[in-house]
């Protein structure tokens, strides 16, 4: 059974808090020393899974992707693995022309770089990061099959999957024998709510998936950095975060500007808080690059909204 403030991830046998830590900004916009702050700081809060990719940060001039498992690498051969701490990490997206999809021959490849950028023998949820239409989900799902029966990886998870496409993906698992997804990694959070809380939500229920988001905070919209067109150079993810200023936009951050000052809570442990209490959610992730910022993801799993405040964020962002 789950732990104290632990959820179930699906049918994977493995419990998680309601926070995931990103891991796609280590070895990015932090450097490994502040990187290493982060994760501390995140177990001494309670965090248990810690959710990267092989691709990031490939799109940095002068990287090459696996930065951040390297980091995240370094970092568990010097602090040694926490108990129950659990590693996700992600294959498909491109990492060079050659390199990406979901090829039986890529993933095999990828996951041996994975475990050795991360210095551990089996990776605890290993997921399909995008879907690749061309390539047949009974070669994929067979891949993942193969890791698996030879201890690589525990579970497997999917990320950015149609429901159409994710339903086909349990249908052919079901009937070749081969490894279920026991997760879904949704883009979800108070600005993006259509894609997920319709047909896709239904399909999660239906499988008893783990729900993972991401983008939790809309590209650090949701933390109300972002007002106006100047803001675009205060991070990486600017330019994405300020183009969120449509007028529904301004009416989600306007709910959060009044409930934080009503409760003296920042707004982005409020939208974490909605995010995390959404039914179906099983963690949703979001990353740091300072302890402070840290610290008001992690207080979101402390709070709870009432009806009264969840009702007006569920009107604002409707």
């Amino acid at each position: 059974m789950p732990g104290p403030g632990r959820r179930p991830l699906g049918t994977s046998g493995f419990s998680t808090g309601p926070l995931a830590l990103g891991g796609n900004v280590f070895g990015w916009t932090i450097d490994e020393p502040r990187s290493f702050e982060i994760l501390d700081a995140f177990v001494e809060g309670g965090g248990n899974l810690v959710d990267t990719a092989d691709v990031y940060s490939v799109w940095a001039p002068g990287h090459r992707g696996g930065e951040s498992e390297t980091v995240l690498g370094h970092w568990l051969r010097e602090r040694g693995r926490p108990p129950g701490f659990l590693l996700a990490t992600k294959v498909g997206m491109e990492m060079a022309p050659d390199r990406k999809g979901l090829s039986r021959a890529h993933i095999l490849r990828s996951v041996e770089g994975s475990l050795e950028r991360l210095g551990v023998d089996r990776i605890d949820l290993y997921q399909a990061h995008e879907d690749d239409p061309g390539t047949p989900l009974e070669e994929t799902l067979g891949a993942f099959r193969d890791l698996r029966d030879r201890g690589l990886i525990a579970a497997v998870g999917a990320s950015n999957y149609t429901a159409p496409r994710l339903a086909e993906a349990m249908r052919v698992a079901a009937a070749h024998d081969l490894p279920p997804f026991v997760s879904l990694q949704p883009k979800y959070n108070l600005m993006d709510r259509a894609e997920f809380e319709g047909e896709l939500a239904g399909v999660c229920r239906a499988h008893r998936l783990g729900v993972i988001t991401y983008s939790s905070l809309a590209s650090g919209f949701l933390s109300g950095k972002y007002r106006s067109p100047a803001d675009v150079g205060k991070s990486a993810r600017g330019a994405r975060a300020v183009s969120r200023l449509t007028d529904r936009g301004r009416r989600i951050l306007e709910a959060l500007d009044q409930l934080s000052e009503e409760s003296a809570t920042p707004r982005s442990t409020l939208a974490l808080s909605w995010l995390m209490d959404r039914p179906g959610v099983t963690a949703a992730i979001a990353s740091a690059t300072g302890v402070a910022q840290l610290e008001e993801l992690l207080a979101a799993t402390r709070l709870t909204l009432d009806a009264a405040a969840a009702g007006r964020l569920d009107r604002a962002s409707a």
